[in-house]
């Protein structure tokens, strides 16, 4: 397991604890039976997926029900995932292939509540395969023998991008890919560190102010009806913690109706944990926030990370989702 931790966590950047709340353990339900608040550490990422969470925090609908929120920033699900298995998160926010690849590694990962999904338009998606103004690459196809950026390698990036370019007649396996946080692929693309993007908001704002466009809607192109991401924990704290687990659930899902109803909120609270300017929130394309994932999208994935090898073992859908 030791090994497994040390190989997920190879390509992780510093994982740096934004001002959301106490660093705290939350510890287990029958050590809060006192009564109290108890503080939740969760592993997050700065992109619009999350927003939901802080719209939650910041409507009470965490601290109603005794919890508080502690939201530390990473680079992608594959960093968050060792973090929640080795105890240093409760609970955390991934792709679901990077817990299709944890689950298919036999790490003791479980989806607890919904995340993200797209929006199903193609052209009209919070993730593109976006380029930069003025970039030969016109489609999907275009992108073979070229660098693309992805936020962590081996992730929904790499099995959306090479759907993308598979439909689009293209050969999958010539792509490069070269790992960077979100938040610095505008300027990458803009400097010609790489040639196109895999990218969610509100970094694909910025790079359609900088008068780059879309090529491809990867999510769409895998799925219509995709389920992005999940929240997830480790089977050890939710056998410990079984009501703190509820009640985080109850929370998220109230958190996640309420952002799907009240866009403007939306992009208010995104611009309070991200790099995106004021005068771009109005440009952003909001995801979808329904309450339960859709398995049929997450097979495909499945399917998707066998085909191109992300998985040895193809991962057990039974045991990840909830």
């Amino acid at each position: 397991m030791r090994r497994l931790l040390i190989g997920l966590a190879a390509g992780a950047v510093f994982v740096a604890a934004t001002a959301c709340g106490s660093s705290d353990s939350s510890g287990s339900d029958d050590a809060k039976a006192s009564g109290g608040t108890t503080t939740i550490k969760a592993g997050v990422i700065p992109i619009i997926d999350v927003a939901p969470l802080y719209l939650g925090q910041s409507k009470g609908f965490y601290s109603k029900r005794g919890l508080k929120l502690s939201l530390t920033s990473a680079q992608g699900g594959a960093a968050i995932v060792p973090g929640v298995v080795s105890g240093q998160f409760d609970f955390g926010f991934s792709n679901m292939t990077s817990l299709l690849v944890a689950q298919s590694k036999n790490m003791p990962v479980k989806a607890v509540s919904n995340g993200v999904a797209s929006t199903g338009e193609q052209g009209a998606d919070f993730a593109a395969l976006a380029v930069k103004k003025g970039s030969p690459l016109k489609s999907a196809k275009d992108v073979e023998g070229k660098k693309v950026a992805a936020n962590t390698l081996n992730n929904i990036c790499d099995t959306s991008v090479r759907e993308s370019v598979r439909k689009d007649g293209g050969d999958p396996s010539k792509v490069e890919f070269v790992e960077m946080p979100f938040d610095q692929m505008p300027a990458a693309l803009a400097n010609g560190q790489v040639d196109a993007a895999c990218v969610v908001e509100p970094a694909l704002a910025t790079i359609k102010s900088q008068g780059g466009t879309s090529i491809a809607s990867l999510f769409v192109d895998v799925s219509p009806e995709l389920t992005v991401a999940m929240y997830f924990t480790s089977q050890q704290y939710a056998q410990k913690n079984p009501e703190t687990l509820k009640k985080f659930q109850e929370a998220t899902a109230e958190s996640l109706a309420y952002a799907d109803s009240h866009p403007d909120e939306v992009r208010e609270i995104i611009a309070t944990y991200t790099k995106i300017p004021k005068n771009l929130l109005e440009t952003l394309t909001l995801p979808r926030w329904p309450a339960e994932p859709n398995r049929a999208s997450v097979e495909r994935l499945s399917e998707l990370g066998v085909q191109d090898g992300l998985f040895k073992t193809a991962p057990d859908l039974d045991k990840l989702l909830p």
